[in-house]
């Protein structure tokens, strides 16, 4: 059974979703700068550690709900 998650979703070329694979968690990144970019773990906890990695707090400087929105979707997953 594969559950999806929408991180989020500007347009059909920027966005972020997750699917639960088992045991496995696939992100698939999509920009319109690099094309797709998929990442897969074995562990909530590698997934968050990525996100850390990804979306630093001091690149969200002023746009602090953007970066908790962000935060939390990844936190439900």
């Amino acid at each position: 059974m594969i559950k999806k998650h929408e991180i989020y979703k500007k347009d059909k070329w920027n966005m972020m979703t997750v699917e639960v694979q088992g045991k496995y968690i696939v992100l698939r990144e999509i920009s319109d700068q690099w094309g797709e970019e998929s990442h897969t773990f074995l562990s909530r906890p590698a997934l968050m550690h990525w996100v850390q990695q990804r979306f630093p707090k001091e690149e969200y400087a002023g746009k602090e709900e953007e970066w908790n929105s962000i935060i939390a979707a990844f936190k439900q997953v």
